[in-house]
């Protein structure tokens, strides 16, 4: 038993995660049986714990060597290339000299940059992102050596649709070439840019077209994740109330990291042998944010009037089909239909708010109930 059963800052051990059997058993299935993945799921939905969840389990551990990598942050080729290079060699450190020599002598653009430990004799790897010079000979160096690997492999790259936005051309057909040439290595492509992803994969003209496995994962049912709530409150010898739990659920709509993060607080805010209240609950949320309440303002700071505008309409009601209508616009005075959709891509671009078919809404919860409590009527 921990100290708090919602792990919200680590990786989440087998027993404190909720649901997804189904889910990791067709992942490790389709794995298994030759195929790479694209998976696919709003952010925060809990793609990164399905992914650790299933790199975990013993029969993967067993006959898979596991590569895990968040491509969001990156920029350029030579920031992918160089990310990878630090998980393969990470990772391998953990597995023995052998592996970690092996990858280390396949890296031919980076000899200067081989050493050994005085102490223990491993082989080591300094080497920094200005080092890279050719990133796309390093590239293929790392993907020669997973093609020749002891054990096959199994390499997961979240946020994958950020390639396309890398100033070189053509990265997509780069990474694919290596791709096609691994026959013991399989890739699962996961990301939250659904129609980025989908334009990728599924349109002729691209490289990746029709090459891997399309999967998509939504929400935990409410039934299953309010039960996983209560369990875990009785676990620690705290009750939880079915309705309250069916609130904080509701509240965030099924997405894993804010229920994770509230039920964390409230967890702390409910005494031992205690049931949790909508007091307990209403003081978890003002602890949050208030931890959050600088990162907020500052990040208000740096966008326009006209955004903040368009901004708080969204937020106050919370999911907008359609933006730029006459009615949107007239009740929340806004300016006019050309201002909003300029405030809108600058909104989008800097991932503030987040379009898809079925309309816009501000992408972190948190954020949008924030500016309710403080900015909205």
């Amino acid at each position: 038993m921990i100290e708090n059963p919602f792990i919200i800052t680590e990786k989440v051990i087998p027993h404190y995660f909720c649901d997804r059997k189904e889910e990791s058993a067709r992942l490790i299935d389709l794995l298994k049986n030759g195929n790479n993945v694209v998976l696919i799921s709003p952010r925060r939905i809990g793609k990164t714990g399905l992914i650790q969840y299933c790199f975990d389990k013993s029969r993967v551990q067993r006959e898979y060597i596991t590569f895990y990598l968040d491509i969001l942050s990156t920029t350029d080729l030579k920031e992918f290339t160089f990310m990878l290079g630090n998980e393969v060699y990470n990772v391998l450190q953990k597995k023995g000299k052998k592996l970690v020599s092996a990858f280390l002598n396949s890296l031919k653009s980076l000899s200067g940059k081989l050493g050994f430990d005085p102490f223990s004799g491993t082989p080591t790897l300094s080497f920094q992102l200005g080092d890279i010079t050719h990133p796309e000979y390093t590239l293929k160096e790392i993907f020669s050596f997973l093609a020749s690997a002891s054990k096959p492999c199994i390499v997961a790259i979240d946020e994958f649709q950020q390639v396309v936005k890398y100033p070189e051309q053509n990265v997509e057909a780069l990474i694919r070439s290596h791709i096609l040439q691994i026959n013991n290595c399989r890739f699962i492509f996961s990301g939250s840019e659904k129609h980025i992803l989908e334009e990728m994969f599924l349109s002729p003209a691209r490289p990746f077209y029709q090459s891997c496995t399309y999967m998509s994962l939504e929400v935990i049912p409410e039934e299953d994740y309010v039960k996983f709530i209560r369990d875990m409150f009785k676990e620690g010898g705290r009750d939880m109330p079915e309705e309250l739990a069916r609130k904080v659920y509701r509240m965030f709509e099924g997405h894993t990291f804010y229920i994770q993060r509230v039920c964390n607080a409230l967890y702390n805010k409910t005494p031992k042998a205690g049931t949790a209240t909508e007091e307990n609950l209403k003081n978890a949320l003002d602890e949050i944010f208030f931890s959050y309440d600088l990162l907020f303002r500052a990040r208000l700071s740096r966008i326009s009037v006209k955004q903040k505008e368009l901004l708080f309409a969204v937020a106050k009601e919370r999911r907008v089909e359609n933006p730029t209508s006459l009615e949107f616009i007239r009740r929340n005075s806004l300016t006019s239909a050309s201002s909003v959709q300029a405030a809108l891509r600058a909104l989008i671009k800097d991932d503030i708010i987040i379009k898809d078919n079925e309309g816009c809404e501000v992408w972190d919860k948190f954020f949008a109930m924030w500016i309710r409590r403080n900015y909205v009527n």
